[in-house]
C-alpha cells in the first residue's frame, strides 16, 4: 500500500511539472505576439500577431517617408482636394487633439510612394486585408473582432466590438472636401489601386453600428488612416 501511495504521489508531481511547463510555454507564446516598432519621426507603435500576419495596433503618425523625405502637410481643403502629390493632415487640422489617438490621415499618393511605413513594414495590399478578414471568419463579422471596445472613441452602440485580436481599430474619420465621421467610422488604405479606374484605390471601412468590414473603392485624393503590416 505504501508503495502504491509513493507511486501515486510521484505521478501527481510529474503531472504538476508538466502543467507548469505547458503554462510557461503558453505565456511565452503570448508575449511573443506583442512587439513594438518605431517610425522615422520617433513615434513608437505596439504590434500584434494575428494569424500569420504582424500588424501595428495603432494608426500611422509619421510626417516623413522612411528615407527622411518630408510629406507635404496640406491644411487647406482646396489644396487637399486638388492635390495629386503625397500629402497628410491631422483631423480638423488639430495635431494636439487627434494625433495621439487617431494618427494622421494620408492620401493614396503617399501610400503609393512605397516608403510610408517604417523600414521592414508596408501598407497592406487589398489581398493582405482579405487574408486578415478571412482568418477572422469573413468580412461580415471581422469588424467586431478588430474594434476597440467601449465608447471612449467609438460612438454608441459600437456594435459587437470585442477587440479579441488586439488590433484596436479606431474611428479616425476621413478627409475629402472636408473632415467627416470621426468617432463613427474608420477608413484604412490598402496599397492596391482599382485596375478599372485611374482615380480609385481600395480601402477598408469599419463602422460604429456594424460588425462587418466593408471593402470599398475610394478616390485616391481622400484622406484615410493607415495601418502598417510587417514585411
Amino acid at each position: 500500500m505504501k508503495k502504491k501511495n509513493r507511486i501515486w504521489i510521484l505521478s501527481l508531481a510529474i503531472i504538476g511539472v508538466f502543467l507548469t511547463f505547458i503554462t510557461s510555454c503558453e505565456e511565452e507564446d503570448a508575449n511573443d505576439s506583442i512587439g513594438t516598432v518605431t517610425d522615422i519621426d520617433g513615434n513608437s507603435y505596439k504590434t500584434v500577431t494575428i494569424g500569420t500576419q504582424i500588424w501595428m495596433t495603432e494608426n500611422l503618425k509619421t510626417t516623413k517617408f522612411n528615407d527622411g523625405t518630408p510629406i507635404s502637410l496640406l491644411p487647406q481643403d482646396n489644396d487637399w482636394s486638388r492635390n495629386d502629390e503625397p500629402a497628410y493632415c491631422w483631423y480638423n487640422n488639430s495635431m494636439e487633439t487627434y494625433k495621439d489617438s487617431y494618427g494622421a490621415l494620408y492620401n493614396w499618393h503617399a501610400v503609393y510612394n512605397g516608403s510610408l511605413c517604417p523600414t521592414g513594414w508596408h501598407v497592406p495590399t487589398d489581398e493582405e486585408w482579405t487574408i486578415l478578414t478571412d482568418y477572422l471568419g469573413g468580412e461580415s463579422t471581422a469588424g467586431g473582432k478588430l474594434k476597440e471596445t467601449g465608447n471612449a472613441h467609438w460612438a454608441p452602440p459600437n456594435t459587437d466590438a470585442t477587440n479579441e485580436t488586439g488590433f484596436t481599430a479606431l474611428p479616425g474619420g476621413l478627409r475629402s472636401d472636408d473632415f467627416r465621421n470621426i468617432g463613427e467610422y474608420g477608413y484604412w488604405w490598402t496599397s492596391t489601386k482599382d485596375s478599372s479606374s485611374t482615380f480609385i484605390a481600395w480601402c477598408r471601412m469599419i463602422g460604429y453600428d456594424i460588425e462587418r468590414v466593408n471593402r470599398r473603392g475610394e478616390s485616391r485624393n481622400a484622406g484615410f488612416s493607415v495601418r502598417c503590416i510587417k514585411d
